[in-house]
């Protein structure tokens, strides 16, 4: 690619624009593709149809990304409101589902001053800073090699999509007819919900779940087929089983048949014929065939996501792609070959760290020429509830399907020093590898999972032997020796067999 930005040419009332790479979304994907490429002296365009400067409408920030951090301050502001509610009830001043006289209003403050703190580092002055040329609106393709904008006719010689994706609105009768909430919305409510009504148990969904019990909601969650889809199901039971212990009524094989608004709320219809997923038993099962109506005074829809590809015309550009998002190869290249697309567009978990992951492919493919393959499964996914639940490379059922023979390797928190000075002995950590002892896979349920399985995801990258984990020396106590206790066990059957008490025997009388 050159790296000397081409001069821009009138067509008429329009200018041409012709750098080197175009990138369309300002997400934490399209951002790092645009700043990385930058930094090499690359002559980068960003594309961004949403606002970059400020809040919108003094909600909790304009910028791609706001909501994710948003979650994470609530989540976090929940559980501090939670121990308090503890201490509470040890001191025998509070009482059990109380709210502990939370500052709902408070906590909209915390929220919004966090995603404020980070909104610079999404601002235009920076974006310009690093070399980049922002253009704001709505980019659309008019063939395999513009983007059309503003005014401008974007000719680059290569582009990526990094648009994400959008909370999807399930198609239940009477549903667009009643206020309800999405990730996009919740952080601006200015008080505690009485009953919130979750559509939908995925990690999002669940989260946000107990922090909503935790600031006092009464809140139920309708599954209508398996809670945490893609997790491995021991480690989403101690999730599911922790919630149900704080009051939280999670649903499963669930069918929202209606929705319609009332003076004192919502109400919802449902009936017990939702689909049964693998993990079918997990969570209370609606009884087939019965109808029930919950009444609740606000809904939350977590029941997954579309693509951002509506107003880019797609099809001008000869780019396949269907209602779950654009198709890439290994390479993360589409069907045309000039355009690349990572992230959430592409029907890939919405996760900041993956898009990052991908954004540093396409550009060393792009610039370099550099084979590249976008697994995903050695890149790690977290679910924000009390205990964690963090999963990197394979679960077991697709381990057993991959290397056939396969050994499970299990530590329960309970056995663990740190976990019994903290009070947090929920959960286990499970490590699946092949019968020569190469890392297929890890899943962490509990305390700091969301820290522990970075060492997990690098030994997967690095395709590292279990022998490998069990000999590194951690600190002590740690939650990470939950971990490296899992790893020793693959030596255990080898320890007590016959033949190798023999040898110690055998090397006894040499003293």
């Amino acid at each position: 690619m050159s790296e000397t930005e081409q001069p821009e040419n009138k067509l008429g009332d329009r200018q041409e624009i012709k750098p080197d790479l175009c990138v369309i979304g300002a997400g934490a994907g399209g951002l790092a593709a645009a700043s990385a490429a930058a930094a090499f002296g690359v002559n980068v365009v960003l594309i961004e149809r949403g606002p970059m400067d400020g809040p919108i409408d003094g909600g909790i920030g304009g910028h791609q990304g706001a909501a994710a951090l948003a979650f994470q301050a609530f989540v976090a502001a929940a559980t501090r409101a939670h121990l308090a509610r503890q201490r509470l009830l040890r001191d025998g001043s509070g009482s059990e589902g109380a709210g502990c006289g939370v500052d709902f209003a408070a906590v909209r403050a915390h929220v919004r001053a966090v995603v404020a703190a980070a909104a610079p580092e999404h601002s235009r002055e920076r974006i310009n800073g690093l070399g980049v040329r922002l253009v704001q609106g709505a980019g659309r393709f008019t063939d395999a090699r513009t983007v059309a904008i503003n005014g401008y006719d974007v000719r680059a010689r290569r582009f990526v999509i990094a648009t994400g994706s959008a909370p999807a609105r399930p198609d239940i009768p009477g549903l667009a007819d009643v206020p309800y909430l999405t990730t996009e919305t919740v952080f601006e409510l200015d008080a505690c919900p009485r009953h919130l009504i979750v559509i939908g148990a995925d990690s999002i969904g669940l989260a946000l779940a107990q922090a909503f019990r935790r600031f006092g909601a009464e809140v139920t969650v309708l599954e209508k087929a398996t809670p945490l889809p893609g997790a491995d199901a021991e480690c989403a039971a101690v999730v599911l089983d922790a919630l149900k212990r704080e009051g939280v009524a999670v649903r499963c094989g669930i069918a929202v048949k209606r929705v319609r608004r009332q003076q004192a709320g919502i109400e919802v219809d449902i009936g017990g014929d939702g689909g049964q997923g693998d993990q079918g038993d997990q969570g209370d099962q609606g009884d087939q065939g019965d109808d029930e109506t919950i009444a609740g005074s606000h809904i939350f829809l977590a029941a997954g996501r579309r693509p951002n590809i509506e107003a880019l015309n797609l099809a001008a550009a000869g780019i396949r792609h269907d209602a779950s998002g654009i198709a890439v190869d290994r390479g993360l290249r589409t069907s045309n070959r000039q355009v690349y697309a990572i992230g959430a567009v592409t029907g890939a978990p919405m996760a900041s760290h993956l898009a990052h992951h991908q954004a540093g492919l396409v550009i060393r493919n792009a610039l370099f020429r550099t084979p590249v393959d976008s697994d995903s499964h050695a890149v790690a996914f977290v679910t924000s509830t009390d205990p964690e639940l963090a999963q990197v490379g394979l679960t077991e059922d697709e381990a057993r399907g991959r290397a056939g023979r396969i050994r499970i390797l299990r530590s329960p928190y309970r056995e663990n020093d740190r976990a019994r000075a903290t009070g947090a002995t929920a959960g286990h950590v499970k490590i699946v590898t092949d019968r020569k002892g190469t890392i297929l896979g890890a899943a962490i349920a509990g305390a700091g999972a969301a820290e522990t399985i970075a060492a997990w995801t690098l030994a997967i990258n690095q395709k590292l032997n279990i022998e490998a984990m069990a000999g590194v020396i951690v600190p002590y106590p740690t939650y990470a020796e939950v971990g490296k206790r899992a790893a020793m066990t693959y030596f255990t059957r080898g320890l007590t067999s016959p033949l190798v008490r023999r040898i110690i025997v055998w090397l006894r009388r040499f003293g």
